[in-house]
């Protein structure tokens, strides 16, 4: 029991960065019923981004918890407007073609954008070492060994989900972007600003993947440019398994993906990876939509 409850914990851990990086897969889904393959890179790009701030300003000292969230803030600002950035250049193009020219765009945005950053001398195909930001420190409760770290990164990614949670649906830009999501054309015919619509859907996706890498790195601390791969395709799966298109489900997927992940890891870590995959075909065979997800409707 103990040694289940703490792989649990550790599940928590590892499935609250899924689900941030989930959020931004089902966020972009909803709205413009396009998969970003591209979405793990925002997450490469994020930790990278709070490498260097801590790096050039901070000599890589250990810097503390509040200037920590400030700086990882920063980089999920900066990360932000990168994926404005890509969706104005690369997807906004394309977005009345069919969506497998979008898809096929964004595999081609996450291909250039990891050889683009292997190519730059400060940057480079080695991997790097991510700084400690804030002391640790190890104590129980019961059997059960917690960190200090551990618990911030549970903490901060549920009260993040909730903020998100309360914009989407109490606020005016949330309320445009499920109107978006319901009906397009008939949002634009009620003057809603699609284009703006889009870029805030962007920019919240790319943001929330550079804090879920921030707090990744924190825990796995080695940082390389192809790392949001594999990140990606979990959190792809996480997003899918809770019903792509529903926030509360990617943050489920997210959850349910983390905690099997640890548990399989446990008992035989070489399929765990692997295993995540047969997770998502058992839920679309049980339940196509997803957890929480609904069916869709496609109009002819």
């Amino acid at each position: 029991m103990n040694t289940f409850a703490q792989l649990l914990v550790y599940g928590l851990q590892l499935g609250s960065i899924y689900a941030l990086l989930a959020i931004g897969y089902t966020m972009v889904f909803g709205i413009i019923r396009m998969i970003n393959m591209a979405h793990g890179d925002f997450l490469m790009m994020g930790s990278y981004a709070v490498f260097f701030i801590v790096s050039i300003f901070f000599a890589n000292i250990m810097i503390g918890p509040a200037v920590a969230l400030l700086v990882i803030g920063t980089g999920s600002a900066i990360t932000g407007f990168i994926g404005v950035g890509v969706e104005r250049v690369a997807y906004k193009p394309l977005r009345n073609r069919p969506k497998i020219s979008s898809m096929i765009a964004a595999i081609g945005v996450s291909i250039f954008t990891q050889n683009l950053l292997r190519a730059l001398p400060f940057v480079g195909p080695n991997p790097r070492t991510f700084p400690k930001l804030m002391q640790d420190r190890l104590f129980f409760a019961g059997n059960v060994q917690l960190s200090v770290m551990r618990l911030v990164i549970i903490v901060l990614s549920i009260i993040i989900m909730i903020i998100l949670y309360f914009v989407v649906m109490k606020t005016k830009i949330g309320m445009q972007m499920r109107a978006v999501s319901c009906d397009k054309d008939a949002s634009a015919l009620m003057g809603i600003n699609i284009n703006r619509v889009v870029s805030v859907t962007f920019f919240i996706g790319a943001a929330l993947a550079a804090i879920s890498g921030a707090f990744y790195a924190s825990s796995y601390p080695i940082l390389l440019v192809t790392m949001g791969a594999t990140l990606g395709n979990k959190a792809f799966i996480a997003a899918v398994v809770g019903g792509i298109g529903d926030i509360r489900g990617a943050v489920l997927g997210g959850f349910i993906m983390g905690v099997v992940e640890i548990m399989i890891s446990a008992a035989y870590s070489e399929i765990a990876y692997g295993f995540s995959f047969v997770v998502l075909v058992l839920i679309l065979l049980l339940k196509p939509e997803g957890l929480l997800g609904k069916p869709m409707i496609e109009k002819v």
